[in-house]
């Protein structure tokens, strides 16, 4: 799927002039202390942005071109990597791996496990999270990620319904904390 960059930015420019509130991901993540993120499927790179605004060092990865030309005209000091997550390989790890925005939807059926586990090597040892944020009405369900964050050796730390951190009762999104013990 290709996206247009600047038009996916400016929904959430529109919002946030509005008043609404676009930064619920990076509040999560900022309540979990880190001091290195790897923003994965990071688009227009609004997360990454919001936490290094934070003094939080960041990486964005995406894979999409358009989407990382929105975000590397944003926030041209941050580092910005073109990859696939199934194969990314940034040769270091992270206090906290954040997957925002349906980014597990987004990949070929079949291929969530390579996902999970791409992202999941760059996680830090004795402590590091992932965290992940994504609706479960298309067919990816929460016990099959849950099966492939286990495989790439996390445990389930926390499970809420929305980014604010509201109680998860079963509804159509989830976002999963996994820690790596």
């Amino acid at each position: 799927m290709m996206w247009n960059g600047d038009a996916y930015q400016a929904r959430f420019d529109a919002i946030a002039a509005g008043g609404g509130d676009v930064h619920g991901e990076a509040g999560l993540v900022r309540s979990l202390g880190p001091r290195s993120v790897l923003d994965s499927g990071c688009g227009t790179g609004r997360v990454a942005i919001e936490l290094a605004r934070h003094g939080i060092e960041v990486v964005g990865v995406d894979l999409d071109a358009s989407m990382l030309a929105t975000a590397r005209g944003l926030a041209p000091g941050l580092d910005w990597h073109r990859s696939d997550l199934a194969g990314l390989d940034l040769g270091r790890t992270f206090d906290v791996v954040v997957m925002a925005g349906n980014v597990p939807l987004f990949t070929a059926p079949g291929t969530e496990a390579a996902l999970v586990a791409g992202v999941a090597r760059h996680v830090r040892p004795e402590g590091g999270r992932l965290v992940a944020g994504f609706s479960l009405d298309r067919g990816y369900t929460l016990e099959a990620y849950d099966g492939h964050c286990a495989a790439a050796g996390l445990a389930p730390e926390a499970r809420y319904a929305t980014w604010s951190r509201e109680p998860y009762d079963g509804g159509a999104y989830a976002v999963s904390v996994h820690r790596r013990p």
